[in-house]
């Protein structure tokens, strides 16, 4: 069974999105086995986030982390790294399909950091990184 991170962002919490991103994730057929809300911190943002540390985004998007309660959900499945990332849609709202969760539900807020709802794992050592880091309770 594959495991993946899911992220409703500060954006999606503030706008009330958490029982819609959650919806459409298990209407698609994935388990959530882990849910959370918390106030992330920085040491938790730069370490999500340490590839992208030196980019000119990494600031203004470690800053919009810390802007309010994240939800961080575990969902499992067959393939749900994949499913999960079509289901968000293209990282652009602006760009993202109709029918994904940024292409209904996001659009481009003129930010230094695109403000786009969700974050989902990769790949399947993005996802158990990433997992250790927001559920390290379930880690040991």
């Amino acid at each position: 069974m594959e495991r993946t991170l899911i992220l409703v962002k500060p954006d999606g919490v503030r706008r009330n999105l958490v029982g819609e991103v959650l919806s459409r994730v298990e209407k698609k057929g994935y388990v959530i086995s882990a849910l959370k809300m918390l106030e992330a911190d920085r040491a938790l943002s730069v370490r999500h986030y340490a590839e992208h540390e030196g980019k000119p985004f990494f600031e203004p998007l470690v800053e919009f982390m810390l802007s309010g309660p994240i939800v961080a959900v575990i969902a499992e499945g067959n393939r749900v790294i994949e499913g999960f990332r079509k289901l968000a849609g293209a990282t652009d709202p602006t760009v993202a399909e109709p029918g994904t969760i940024r292409g209904d539900l996001a659009r481009d807020q003129g930010t230094k950091v695109v403000q786009n709802i969700v974050h989902g794992s990769d790949s399947p050592e993005s996802a158990d990184r990433e997992i250790k880091i927001f559920f390290p309770e379930l880690s040991k």
